[in-house]
């Protein structure tokens, strides 16, 4: 693969997107809304993770939580490759409960760079099912794949699991945005909701989310526009229902934050 190319398969299971990349790109502080296991090709990089500040190289794999505030930079020159997949919340929680004999449906990824042969195999493994050309669905071997894939990075993961605490100002003032990204909501929204001053909705959502309110805005509105275009809605109209000035805006944020144009990525789709 050429340095600077992203490539986004048709994906052979629902709920999962394929990635492969080879890229110098640095990545603005981001979050995406699924859960994300990968592996690294070649090169090596740093970033932020909910643990703080990593670091990957060849043959390690790393893992992303939905909403876990991460970036991304090569170590050196040459740039780096990886691969990744991204599964919807609803995919880890019926594979959990599977793998837990019916205990939990809930996952969190704590080790956002690990190494461990096996694991990679098994990575390796499913990616190469899922994206398969030969047209066939992937059925019982696809299943096979995740849930041991699965069963690997949760075991990779045992004895890691934290909670912080979020202050309950702090989720109202989440739950704002949430509840209308769209919203033309004002800090002063955001202060009310929480009950405090708009310094103190700054910093403890800053502290509480690892983004400043309005990076977390921004945020949830790509999320939105990335879920249109997945579904084929044209771009300028998705820019729109995103919430963006207008579809430069967003095609400008988009590849900030994913390394990938907006018609690219509706490419791998339709």
């Amino acid at each position: 693969m050429a340095k600077g190319q992203f490539t986004i398969f048709p994906c052979r299971i629902g709920g999962v997107e394929a990635v492969e990349a080879a890229s110098g790109h640095v990545f603005a502080r981001h979050t995406h809304e699924q859960f994300g296991i990968g592996l690294i090709d070649q090169g090596a990089q740093k970033s932020l993770s909910g643990r703080g500040m990593v670091e990957a190289g060849a043959g390690d794999m790393i893992t992303v939580n939905p909403g876990e505030v991460h970036d991304g930079a090569p170590i050196g020159d040459a740039g780096r490759s990886w691969r990744m997949l991204y599964f919807e919340p609803s995919v880890i929680g019926d594979a959990m409960e599977d793998i837990s004999q019916g205990r939990t449906r809930i996952a969190e990824f704590t080790a956002p760079v690990f190494h461990d042969v096996r694991t990679s195999k098994h990575f390796q493994a499913l990616f190469n099912t899922i994206t398969a050309a030969d047209g066939n669905p992937p059925g019982m071997l696809g299943e096979e794949c995740v849930l041991t894939l699965l069963a690997d990075v949760m075991r990779a993961h045992d004895g890691q699991r934290h909670g912080g605490h979020v202050p309950s100002a702090m989720r109202r003032a989440q739950c704002l945005i949430d509840d209308d990204p769209t919203a033309a909501v004002t800090l002063s929204d955001l202060a009310q909701a929480a009950g405090l001053s708009r310094f103190q909705v700054v910093r403890g959502f800053s502290r509480s989310f690892g983004l400043t309110p309005h990076a977390y805005l921004v945020q949830r509105r790509i999320d939105l526009a990335r879920r249109l275009i997945a579904r084929g809605v044209p771009l300028a109209e998705a820019a729109a229902e995103g919430g963006f000035a207008d579809q430069s805006h967003m095609t400008r944020i988009f590849v900030r934050k994913y390394g990938i144009s907006p018609g690219a990525y509706a490419e791998a789709f339709h």
